[in-house]
């Protein structure tokens, strides 16, 4: 069987707290990206400086009606038992979601290109996306080519993270040439594939499509 979903709901609740193996602590806060404009409503999550605009990257076969949507990161504070708070703590985005509706999410799913069969996963697999550059997005279908200078060290998107140091926040970005719009982050611990997974409501209506770094274990699981 492919890889099950994991307690979302608690990897967005402030507060939430967890424990690695080394005794290191993270604790949970959840940051507001502002609305990413779905024109389309046809969703793409990626790695911005390897896939935006490469023309390479599918958007989701389930799809929303158009519209602006919230985008939030559940970014966990790392720290060490005993140590005093830091001025400069450790931070990583543990997961990062795109809100369709303020409603709670009873099943979750994979989010799947055209193609994809959850037939072909064997135990623990999943389809998700890869990433090369440290960073994950999501956007609308009609920004593929909204963001030309994102293969080079130049343009708005690379500025946001500059300007930020690469924190641990939702960069919301909007092209100055077509208006077209990317909500951007760091992806927890960086290079690797991460999946996307939708939540919906038990009558079937998509909740958000939630992308998960593997940064915090689930609740019920032993230290990790």
């Amino acid at each position: 069987m492919p890889m099950s979903s994991r307690d979302y709901t608690w990897l967005f609740t402030p507060g939430s707290t967890f424990t690695y193996e080394s005794g290191t602590t993270g604790v949970i806060h959840v940051t507001d990206g502002g609305e990413l404009d779905l024109p389309t409503g046809q969703v793409v999550a990626c790695d911005p400086f390897v896939y935006l605009g490469s023309g390479d990257v599918e958007p989701f076969t389930a799809t929303v009606a158009p519209g602006r949507y919230r985008v939030e990161a559940a970014v966990a504070t790392l720290g060490e038992p005993g140590e005093p708070e830091s001025d400069d703590p450790h931070r990583r985005v543990a997961a990062a979601r795109l809100v369709i509706r303020d409603e709670p999410a009873t099943t979750w799913e994979l989010a799947l290109l055209p193609g994809q069969d959850l037939a072909e996963l064997e135990d623990d697999e999943f389809f998700g996306y890869g990433v090369d550059a440290g960073t994950g997005c999501f956007y609308d279908a009609a920004a593929e080519k909204g963001f030309p200078e994102t293969e080079g060290d130049e343009g708005p998107l690379w500025d946001a993270f500059q300007d930020s140091d690469w924190s641990a926040v939702v960069h919301l970005v909007t092209s100055p040439d077509t208006g077209n719009t990317v909500a951007a982050f760091t992806s927890g611990w960086g290079d690797g594939a991460y999946p996307t997974w939708i939540g919906r409501t038990a009558s079937g209506e998509i909740t958000c499509f939630l992308t998960d770094f593997f940064v915090a274990p689930d609740p019920g699981d032993a230290a990790a």
